[in-house]
């Protein structure tokens, strides 16, 4: 069977910068702000039939379905067979703050007063599910758990339901509502979040990650579908790639060479060459060795003379699972604003890294190209997809 196209038809968000894409995209030309990114002033009820649902559903799976919600509502109605329907919801680490408050009922009450609704509120695949059972949508309902690869995998596995034939439509992405006391202090202890709570991509000073939540979803569907029923795409997604480091359980292999092998993979997926990538959304945490490494990798892709980079995690902080998903959200509101978001947080160049073409200070204008996003996580995770205008 003939690969299919795959159009991009809506999209969602709820993010520290702004719930819902217009505030996000705000967000995302703004100064960098400091601190933890916590999603403020969030309401799940609007997003379920009855309080009671609501409180039966972890931080995350509220964040997938307020997500899911705005980008359907942006797709319009997909006709079809609900059977050729499918959800995909990455995530890293689940339904963390139901299984800490868990813990300490536990602890302090009793086995007895445990909710019984701990296990279906906890576990990584409560998003699809509750994404799934909302809607409808029966085809492959699954969960992609990659650490901060999760958004990234998750959009390219859906991509290839499509692509492939399984699927016609696919509501995919990722959430993340790590942000719990002990969550914090895990990543704080391991030395992996920045001392002085900033984040600053490929900066010099750059000294680790800043915590953060949030979901991205995207309504994927074959192309002469969307086509046929009207529907507005804001893009194409082209292209998709995955591979594995095989190094260490955090730190990036050195010089980037997994990094490297899953580009040019999702480059070539996507039928193209490095010369026709206009730009590259970067992993960029703000970790010493991940912003070193990636940035390696993509001069190594690129030449010393390669398209822009972004990261938009001098805003938003890191999501972990999440990140993907908010990151090709960002994409296709570039390709639709003509502006590429700046690197916040960013002051002064790293003399030691690869001399990339970092967007710092205010956004720029750009003639809308292939997109190449890229996530990296814990565990040697690489994870790389093309998106690209819709013409």
């Amino acid at each position: 069977m003939e690969a299919r196209r795959v159009a991009i038809t809506g999209i969602g968000v709820i993010s520290p910068c702004g719930l819902g894409t217009e505030a996000f995209w705000t967000g995302l030309l703004s100064t960098a702000p400091e601190g933890l990114r916590h999603v403020q002033d969030f309401d799940p009820q609007p997003f379920f039939d009855n309080p009671k649902d609501a409180r039966r559903s972890d931080r995350f799976t509220q964040f997938a379905l307020a997500a899911a919600a705005e980008a359907l509502a942006m797709a319009g109605d997909i006709p079809g067979d609900p059977a050729r329907h499918g959800v995909w919801i990455g995530t890293g680490i689940g339904g963390l703050t139901t299984l800490e408050e868990q813990v300490l009922v536990h602890d302090q009450k009793g086995s007895r007063r445990v909710s019984p609704f701990l296990v279906p509120m906890l576990m990584s695949n409560a998003a699809s599910a509750a994404v799934s059972m909302r809607y409808g949508w029966q085809g492959p309902c699954e969960t992609t758990c990659t650490a901060c690869a999760a958004g990234t995998h998750a959009i390219g596995n859906a991509f290839n339901l499509i692509r492939h034939g399984r699927c016609d439509a696919v509501i995919t992405g990722s959430s993340e509502a790590a942000m719990t006391p002990t969550g914090i202090a895990g990543f704080t202890n391991m030395t992996a979040m920045s001392g002085e709570c900033l984040s600053r991509p490929f900066d010099r000073d750059r000294d680790g990650f800043v915590l953060a939540e949030g979901a991205g979803v995207l309504v994927l569907e074959e192309w002469e579908s969307a086509k046929a029923r009207g529907a507005n795409i804001l893009a194409e997604l082209m292209g998709a790639a995955s591979n594995a480091d095989a190094h260490h359980i955090t730190a990036p292999s050195p010089g980037g060479v997994g990094a490297i092998a899953c580009m040019r993979m999702a480059i070539d997926d996507a039928g193209l060459t490095p010369a026709d990538i206009a730009h590259v959304n970067a992993h960029g945490t703000s970790t010493p060795l991940n912003d070193a490494a990636e940035a390696a990798a993509i001069e190594a892709v690129f030449g010393p003379a390669g398209p822009p980079v972004t990261s938009i995690k001098g805003v938003t902080g890191h999501s972990l699972g999440a990140a993907g998903a908010l990151e090709a959200v960002s994409i296709v509101l570039a390709i639709q604003k003509g502006l590429l978001p700046p690197t916040a947080g960013f002051a002064n160049r790293d003399p030691e890294m690869a001399p990339i073409d970092i967007v710092i200070g205010e956004a720029r204008p750009w003639s809308p190209g292939p997109t190449l996003s890229n996530s990296f996580g814990f565990g040697g995770h690489n994870g790389c997809i093309v998106i690209g205008p819709a013409d």
